[in-house]
């Protein structure tokens, strides 16, 4: 059996990482794996929050250690969604830690490193793809209904947030 630990996350308060846990589990015991330590970070892997950035470091510096050899996530995208670069960058990282990382959903994750960064590099690109055609037909349905006349969102005239808003400076 060789060590492993296990990467979980969710992006909203209404998911909840159990969904994840009891697959991944499954996938350790199959694989010979022994799960020595888990982490969990609730919040986007977009936003690079202080939770996920610790929590980051503390996975390399364990693997840096020894403590396991493998990582186990539910999917390549829970650990970030920066695109490729940011997931090519990642997986070297283990590698030079003599650590991999397996993902339950995509299986192609385990092969030779040559054909993972082949294939992580288009899983990344891809992903981008559906990122922008996801945005063009939002704004053509945006476009769409301005056109018939239809007002869009917007708060009621003096209704105030019920969460502040995250807002990005100028210099963003």
């Amino acid at each position: 059996m060789r060590n492993c630990a296990v990467w979980m996350r969710v992006s909203t308060d209404e998911q909840n990482a159990e969904n994840q846990e009891a697959g991944i589990r499954q996938f350790c015991e199959a694989h010979g794996l022994t799960i020595v330590r888990t982490f969990v970070v609730y919040g986007s892997a977009w936003s690079g929050s202080p939770e996920y950035r610790a929590e980051l470091a503390a996975m390399m510096d364990d693997a840096w250690k020894g403590e396991y050899s493998t990582i186990v996530a539910w999917s390549l995208d829970r650990i970030t969604r920066k695109g490729a670069e940011d997931a090519l960058r990642l997986i070297r990282q283990l590698r030079e830690r003599d650590c991999v990382l397996l993902s339950v959903q995509e299986s192609w994750l385990s092969g030779s490193p040559e054909i993972q960064d082949v294939l992580v590099s288009f899983a990344g690109w891809m992903a981008e793809q559906e990122s922008a055609r996801r945005s063009e037909r939002t704004r053509a349905g945006l476009e769409r209904a301005r056109a018939a006349g239809v007002k869009l969102g917007g708060r009621k005239p003096g209704a105030k947030d019920k969460k502040p808003r995250k807002r990005r400076s100028a210099a963003a």
